[in-house]
């Protein structure tokens, strides 16, 4: 899950000896998701699950987590990973600033490392990541990216990751930062490519300077939800599918707001609480009840009906934040099966008397 609005404060590894992960064709087992619920992202040769899950809130204290990481905190993390590749989802997105970010020890790519490492023990592992460079003001051209994914796929462990995207706009100029992605994957150490949290000016640009190298820009990684459709507003969704950009939604349940979880008498806490208030979760309530009335009719929870809706949106790719493995489980309901076109029209209107949450602010750079 990419970064989102109202203060997310960066930290920021310590670097790992690298790990070799074998990728193996997932087994089509009919009650998980199978080949069939992979598509190509963008128009890279890179196959992913329809749905990723977003390791945001591994190892952070700074958003997620009520400001502390612990013991029990890690295994419900390590669970998550582990449930998520037993249930057929195997695409997982972390960044270098998630978690204790690129200075510390518990970091987003450090847990993800350790997990695979785990999980080798009982044979290859089947697994799809994706990290993201820091448009850190102080970095400066083509070479800062590289030298970046090189720290990543050393906390990682892996000795290339399957896709690495740019975090955010750089401050300063981008042609550099769109330089280092294409060195990456004639280096071989990136398998596909993209950025998030990119306007549809800026992805065009980024698109074409990656085309004139005969390389693929693979996805822009944006927030979006029922209640959030700015990328649809703003050309951003437009411009993924003329362009053949996948469009990866982080905060595709809204941060839990749209899970039926919360309730004005039970807001979420921490800095989600300011975010989804009382107020907001008042006015949002003829929504939820909605959702919940449809996932009856299929069986489904109020969480896989919203992922749902993204999915059939076409070209999206939601990548939900699990904490736990009975979240990942949940999340792997969203997949095989498919909302009516009615219910999908009805869920636009009626979220659209939702004024959306304000995005992270480089999303108007």
């Amino acid at each position: 899950m990419a970064l989102q609005a109202n203060g997310v404060a960066f930290s920021l590894l310590h670097r790992r000896k690298p790990l070799s992960v074998k990728a193996v064709a997932s087994e089509n087992v009919s009650t998980l998701p199978g080949e069939e619920e992979k598509v190509k992202l963008g128009g890279s040769d890179l196959k992913v699950t329809k749905l990723g899950v977003g390791a945001w809130s591994w190892g952070d204290t700074t958003y997620w987590n009520d400001f502390q990481w612990n013991d029990r905190k890690l295994k419900a993390a390590k669970a998550a990973f582990n449930a998520s590749i037993d249930s057929g989802i195997n695409f997982f997105d972390t960044a270098e600033v998630y978690g204790a970010g690129i200075t510390g020890e518990v970091n987003s790519e450090t847990l993800i490392g350790s997990f695979i490492k785990e999980r080798q023990k009982a044979g290859p592992v089947d697994v799809t990541i994706a990290t993201k460079f820091a448009a850190l003001p102080w970095r400066f051209g083509r070479g800062s990216v590289i030298s970046a994914l090189k720290s990543s796929l050393s906390r990682l462990g892996l000795s290339s990751v399957d896709l690495y995207q740019l975090h955010w706009p750089g401050i300063w100029g981008n042609e550099g930062y769109i330089d280092g992605l294409g060195d990456a994957v004639e280096m071989g150490l990136v398998k596909a490519v993209g950025v998030s949290n990119y306007s549809e000016k800026r992805l065009r640009e980024a698109y074409n300077r990656l085309k004139i190298r005969g390389i693929t820009l693979a996805s822009n990684q944006v927030n979006y939800s029922l209640i959030y459709r700015i990328p649809e507003k703003n050309g951003v969704k437009a411009a993924c599918d003329e362009l053949g950009v996948t469009l990866i939604a982080y905060s595709p349940i809204a941060q839990g707001a749209l899970t039926g979880k919360y309730t004005p008498e039970n807001p979420p806490t921490g800095p989600r609480g300011r975010i989804y208030t009382r107020e907001f979760l008042t006015k949002l309530q003829p929504l939820l009840n909605r959702i919940k009335d449809i996932g009856q009719n299929y069986g489904k929870t109020s969480t896989q009906v919203v992922l749902n809706w993204l999915i059939c949106q076409e070209n999206v790719i939601p990548i939900p934040g699990a904490k736990n493995s009975e979240q990942a489980t949940e999340f792997a309901g969203a997949l095989g099966w498919k909302l009516k076109d009615p219910e999908i029209e009805e869920l636009r209107s009626l979220a659209a008397e939702t004024q959306p949450v304000t995005g992270f602010p480089v999303e108007k750079l």
